[in-house]
């Protein structure tokens, strides 16, 4: 059901945080090891960073392990913050550019791991939450994790902190339907994710933080997140987690 990561810290290439480790991203859209179902990881992904304060993107309908080009590029990108993701497409939803994550709304960067079961039964309900889609392009992606974005950009939007509006969207959304919804988003000075039905895993080091949907190597650090929970985390507090 996808796999995703975010990273805040010293500047680092696109490709190490691609690429490094024994179970990196890349490992992981072919042989995952915490995956809820699926075996492949193999429809699409793509990379969100921050060029100062600008957000740049670079999205892509094909598995990450195919391309040659990508990983060329990546040695060159340099970022201390990003939202990377590869995805797996949920039956009824095109393997299209369009769908592959993080979205973008404004400067904040989002991605999905999961999905809403009975998405249709609760479609017209989700778009009421996610209100007026104009201003959000990612937003009228033809997938059900862009409603999840854009009832968290429309939070975003009131003044919501990053974290408090992942953990509303939630709230609303596992109201509505029964899923898992394991978000992640950033602000370019943040990270904030959530656990609902799947695994995640936070390390934190001096000056350096990564979540993700597993761990990319086999080395110390990685604490693993309880179920049902927001995680919080900037440079600056560290890590925070609370339930959900």
């Amino acid at each position: 059901m996808c796999r995703h990561l975010g990273y805040l810290g010293p500047p680092r290439t696109l490709h190490s945080l691609v690429y490094d480790g024994e179970h990196s991203l890349e490992h992981q859209s072919y042989a995952p090891r915490m995956t809820q179902g699926n075996l492949l990881n193999a429809d699409g992904y793509g990379v969100g960073w921050y060029d100062g304060d600008a957000p740049r993107r670079f999205r892509r309908a094909q598995p990450v392990w195919t391309d040659a080009s990508f990983r060329e590029i990546a040695l060159a990108v340099r970022t201390g913050c990003a939202v990377a993701a590869i995805r797996s497409a949920t039956s009824g939803f095109p393997v299209d550019e369009s769908c592959a994550q993080p979205f973008r709304a404004g400067h904040r960067f989002f991605s999905h791991n999961g999905r809403i079961e009975g998405f249709a039964g609760v479609e017209g309900k989700l778009r009421e939450l996610a209100g007026d889609l104009a201003g959000e392009p990612d937003a009228r992606a033809p997938v059900d994790s862009a409603l999840l974005l854009a009832c968290a950009a429309r939070r975003w939007r009131a003044g919501e902190p990053l974290g408090d509006a992942l953990a509303a969207v939630v709230a609303d959304v596992s109201g509505l339907a029964t899923g898992r919804y394991n978000l992640l988003a950033s602000d370019g000075v943040a990270l904030s994710a959530t656990t609902w039905g799947d695994s995640l895993f936070v390390r934190a080091a001096p000056g350096e933080i990564t979540i993700a949907s597993e761990p990319l190597d086999d080395g110390p650090g990685w604490d693993a997140v309880p179920d049902r929970s927001l995680v919080t985390a900037d440079l600056a507090s560290g890590v925070r987690v609370v339930s959900l």
